[in-house]
């Protein structure tokens, strides 16, 4: 624990990027096929943990009054991880309703709101956020795109999904990285240079 004491609450964004990480790992990891459909629950499980820090995470941002970071985290920390959490236990154990097929083509619908607030929100985070964490955001929405397309069965991009979403976890993991290493040693250890626009 550091000796440092502050008013008001740290930066809790790390936290949440590691999360977002881990998210984006694993679904690389199902979405590629480098692990098997019997590993969905275990994804559950994580996304699950990824809920506890993002709601965390946005709570606090909110209070510090980071409008952008709070929201995001918000919607993340409910639908991302949350309901994605959820619906991997569903998928995995109740795939049928009345002996019907859960029509997943819904997700894709849901998907697709999330695709468009990301797309909407995007210029705020190249206007304020680093450069670094803009692109995170693009490669963020490439995955969501489409992680939506697919699950509405307008195209297959599974693997395009899965490579995005593994670069956007990469990006996020030197984020996470550079705040915490350049705080700890009150100089820029990981660049992160300003926004992509001025």
């Amino acid at each position: 624990m550091s000796s440092n004491q502050q008013e008001g609450f740290a930066n809790p964004a790390p936290a949440g990027l590691v999360a977002l990480a881990i998210a984006c790992f694993a679904f690389f990891a199902v979405l590629s096929g480098s692990v098997g459909h019997s590993a969905i629950p275990l994804l559950g499980c994580w996304l699950l943990g990824g809920f506890i820090v993002q709601i965390v995470v946005a709570y606090i941002e909110l209070k510090e009054g980071q409008l952008l970071g709070g929201n995001v985290f918000l919607v993340f920390a409910a639908f991302f991880m949350f309901t994605g959490s959820i619906e991997f236990f569903v998928k995995a154990y109740f795939n049928t309703v009345g002996g019907t097929p859960i029509d997943t083509q819904l997700d894709g619908y849901c998907w697709l709101v999330l695709l468009i607030i990301l797309l909407l929100w995007t210029p705020a985070y190249l206007k304020t956020a680093s450069a670094i964490m803009g692109l995170l955001v693009i490669f963020l929405d490439l995955g969501v795109f489409f992680v939506a397309f697919s699950d509405l069965k307008i195209m297959s991009g599974g693997v395009y999904a899965a490579y995005s979403l593994l670069i956007t976890g990469i990006i996020g993991i030197y984020i996470a990285a550079a705040i915490q290493l350049n705080a700890a040693f009150g100089r820029t250890i990981l660049p992160l240079p300003g926004p992509m626009i001025k």
